[in-house]
């Protein structure tokens, strides 16, 4: 086991997913994906892919589908409301074999020291064969504060999921 990517002696890849209409539809920059990106980049993460996805529940499914066949970590943000076009958490759910719900918890307990709407946060964690699936707030101060609170929790999740299950 290691403490931080730096020591890894493997790459691990990673996906980012932006969960947005407007920005689906180039109304809006999305701030989130990149946010999101630069700090699993700091980890020493892969970030071999970055899509932009609307809020619907099948286009959700199928790409978490396909990416998990290559990442070893996806990202999203977006889409963890209470609104009624919030989707992400049902997606992610649907696609998923096991969650993890501490991770989750864990962004949640963070947030709400920063913010009380951060209870409203739906954000799951979940797996999916071999990859982490990790819900994020859409905003990009809640996604990279979200991101902070869990990121030292990462590195072992993944490897774990990749076989590497030896205690020390």
């Amino acid at each position: 086991m290691f403490s931080s990517m730096a020591d890894a002696p493997q790459v691990y890849t990673a996906a980012v997913v932006t969960v947005s209409d407007s920005c689906s539809r180039g109304e809006r920059e999305d701030g989130s994906g990149p946010a999101v990106s630069r700090i699993l980049e700091k980890f020493h993460l892969s970030v071999i892919a970055r899509e932009v996805v609307p809020d619907d529940l099948i286009q959700i499914q199928n790409l978490l589908i396909r990416l998990s066949r290559e990442v070893h970590l996806i990202v999203t943000t977006g889409g963890t409301g209470i609104a009624a076009r919030d989707v992400t958490p049902e997606a992610t759910i649907a696609v998923c074999d096991r969650l993890v719900d501490g991770i989750a918890e864990q962004m949640r307990r963070e947030g709400v020291k920063k913010t009380p709407f951060a209870a409203l946060s739906r954000t799951v964690c979940g797996v999916r064969g071999r990859t982490l699936i990790l819900n994020l707030p859409g905003s990009p101060t809640g996604a990279v504060e979200s991101l902070d609170a869990v990121a030292g929790l990462l590195p072992h999740a993944i490897d774990l999921l990749s076989g590497k299950t030896e205690h020390d």
